[in-house]
């Protein structure tokens, strides 16, 4: 395949374009691996670049998407050969190397890991950034010595990718979770995947007090600002909140109070350069921690197509759960 399909976003002067179109393997950016794209996913952060809400792609022309599922065409390095199932999430591609939303993807090795033995390719996409990001931020809830016995944990933004995911893990690992969202008609869902209680994001928005009543010992957030300041300042003393994006802004208008008064620590997860070791441990431990059944339950499945609407969607608050895109 000299020649495949795939998404591009160019720039010019101040103006994005997005457009499908074909593209030459000679225009392909640097890597020891070529690597057929099966399929990948739409994570918030692709809803940003594909819009161009924020400033997520830069350098143009740039296909965008941060992960794939896919197998191995071509490559130099000893530890894989042609045949061989693999995943990618992050390491800059979608930001600033070309990504996920085309037939073909050449990166290097060392971004890639095996495909999970626990997961089908569609399965490995329908977990994604946003899963495994989850998964990683409840592992590091765990270095930090807390236990569901220590009390309750919240979820924020959680009727989306990160929030579906930590929701249904931190209630199979025993936790009573409370989900925040600001979309009042997706309580059910919430509650299939574990939720033992939904707390309307209004009541998390607002600039609020420097401590509030202790409510949860830990918590996930992927939306940060007053959200993120409101959650640290209603966690109980010794606990600790993962924090992991940013939808609400990259702002912290809060004190230190719950830090110096409680103990309260605030642990950030990075998911784009995490270290392979630590990516395989944490794609272990969904195979193990994540049912497949509820995984299915948060999961739709879009083709090619569809990729731009859905970004659209996503960056609107419009999507809930999991989004599988479909390349090949």
């Amino acid at each position: 395949m000299s020649r495949f399909k795939a998404l591009v976003i160019d720039k010019t002067g101040e103006a994005q374009s997005v457009q499908v179109r074909t593209v030459d393997r000679s225009e392909m950016m640097a890597g020891d691996t070529l690597v057929r794209v099966t399929h990948s996913t739409i994570n918030y952060k692709d809803g940003l670049a594909i819009t161009g809400r924020s400033p997520v792609v830069r350098r143009f022309p740039l296909v965008p998407g941060i992960d794939f599922a896919g197998v191995i065409e071509e490559t130099t390095d000893p530890r894989y050969a042609p045949g061989d199932a693999v995943i990618l999430n992050g390491w800059g591609v979608g930001e600033t190397h070309w990504g996920a939303y085309a037939e073909l993807a050449r990166v290097p090795a060392d971004w890639l890991i095996p495909l999970p033995t626990a997961f089908t390719p569609a399965q490995a996409m329908a977990i994604g950034t946003a899963g495994y990001t989850a998964m990683l931020a409840v592992m590091a809830l765990e270095r930090h010595g807390l236990t569901p016995a220590q009390g309750a944990a919240i979820v924020t933004g959680a009727a989306g990718g990160v929030g579906s995911v930590a929701v249904a893990l931190l209630a199979k690992l025993g936790w009573r979770v409370i989900a925040s969202t600001g979309r009042a008609e997706e309580s059910e869902y919430l509650k299939s995947l574990g939720a033992a209680e939904i707390l309307d994001r209004a009541a998390l928005s607002s600039p609020g007090r420097p401590l509030g009543k202790e409510r949860w010992t830990a918590g996930v957030d992927s939306v940060g600002s007053h959200i993120l300041v409101n959650v640290l300042s209603q966690t109980k003393a010794e606990g600790a909140i993962a924090a992991c994006g940013l939808a609400a802004g990259m702002d912290l208008p809060g004190t230190v109070a719950p830090f110096i008064l409680r103990g309260v620590s605030l642990l950030g997860i990075d998911s784009v350069t995490v270290p392979r070791e630590r990516r395989i441990a944490a794609w272990e431990r969904l195979g193990a921690d994540l049912s497949l059944g509820t995984l299915a339950t948060m999961t739709t499945t879009i083709g090619f197509d569809d990729i731009v609407p859905t970004a659209h969607r996503i960056v609107e608050g419009g999507v809930r759960g999991r989004v599988v895109v479909e390349i090949g």
